[in-house]
């Protein structure tokens, strides 16, 4: 069981450095910035928030050192250490805080969660209530998971470019806050709905 559990796990982290590989691609460069909108970030925290911190954090080291090697796993099929040295890999890096920052507060509210059911009843309407909360907590998660993410990439992208705080700002984080908030409520959502199954999976 043991080495099953083990196996299993290896495949998820897997799973996820690949899906996060794939939502890199789906993209779209921005004129004004060499930061593109692409739908990584969205996987970053789903595989937090499924996964957990530890294997979450494994699974975007997979990627990442995937994409050092050289593998075309960055966004419009780029890698190498010139992609992770230039002025977006700090956003890059920042993927493994992001998830594991996410998984550390996944586990935190599945606890909270938890102890709620316990000490609730068990109505219906309530068991609807509880999975709203729930669905609410788990995009609360996501505004650090992606604050630690916006941290690093601009503090990167001010040193390596030499840009002002300022304009960095203007460049690479404003005009990104609102995909981001989609992608956060999407994560959730996704989170939610595979969280248990993937649990039931793991136990079988």
């Amino acid at each position: 069981m043991k080495k099953r559990n083990s196996i299993y796990s290896y495949l998820l982290c897997a799973l996820f450095a690949a899906l996060t590989a794939i939502c890199g691609q789906i993209m779209v460069p921005l004129p004004f910035t060499p930061v593109p909108i692409s739908l990584a970030l969205l996987a970053v925290l789903v595989c937090g928030g499924v996964l957990g911190a530890k294997k979450g954090a494994v699974a975007m080291l997979v990627y990442i050192l995937l994409g050092a090697v050289g593998a075309p796993v960055f966004a419009g099929l780029t890698g190498g250490l010139g992609i992770i040295a230039g002025p977006t890999g700090g956003y890059i890096i920042g993927y493994l805080p992001a998830a594991v920052v996410m998984g550390l507060l996944a586990a935190r509210g599945s606890e909270r969660a938890a102890k709620a059911g316990e000490a609730g009843g068990a109505a219906g309407a309530a068991r609807g209530l509880k999975t709203t909360k729930s669905l609410g907590l788990t995009i609360a998660m996501g505004v650090p998971a992606v604050a630690v993410c916006y941290a690093l990439g601009t503090a990167w992208f001010v040193i390596s470019t030499g840009t002002g705080f300022a304009a960095s700002l203007m460049m690479c984080v404003i005009p990104f806050i609102p995909g981001d908030v989609l992608k956060i409520i999407a994560a959730a959502a996704v989170c939610e709905a595979l969280r248990r199954p993937m649990r039931s999976f793991a136990r079988a």
